[in-house]
């Protein structure tokens, strides 16, 4: 006769084995997302100006022209229009006078990048950028 105990003690390696399944599902789409979303940056000039990590040399080791996005998600953390604002930045480009990344951007302001990519691009990129992990 089975008790619980036994039925129960059989269950959690199952369970665990199907969390560690559904988590390495996970990893996969999420590197399927990164794939993606590091092509459509890389195809839309976005990666000439900006890294992902912070710390990185743009062109001849000067601070990188645009911010790292790993800053942009952090700075950004907790900011209910910060998808839509970004997604304007870089549709629009942004105000050379009023640049908020001094000493962490060689650049003076954004281009306008409608032409290099569509809202809905554009829109999917921040997001995913937002979502970054910061550091």
């Amino acid at each position: 006769m089975k008790t619980a105990t036994s039925h129960t003690s059989h269950a959690l390696p199952v369970a665990a084995a199907l969390a560690l399944l559904l988590a390495a599902g996970a990893a996969q789409a999420d590197k399927a997302k990164d794939d993606a979303m590091l092509h459509l940056a890389s195809k839309s000039g976005c990666m000439t100006c900006h890294h992902i990590e912070p710390g990185a040399k743009g062109p001849d080791g000067l601070a990188p022209i645009g911010p790292a996005w790993k800053d942009v998600s952090a700075k950004y953390k907790g900011d209910k229009k910060a998808a839509e604002t970004l997604t304007q930045i870089v549709l629009k480009g942004s105000n050379p006078y009023d640049s908020h990344w001094k000493g962490k951007a060689s650049g003076l302001a954004m281009p306008p990048n409608a032409v290099a990519i569509k809202e809905a691009d554009a829109r999917g990129l921040v997001k995913w950028i937002l979502g970054m992990q910061p550091g």
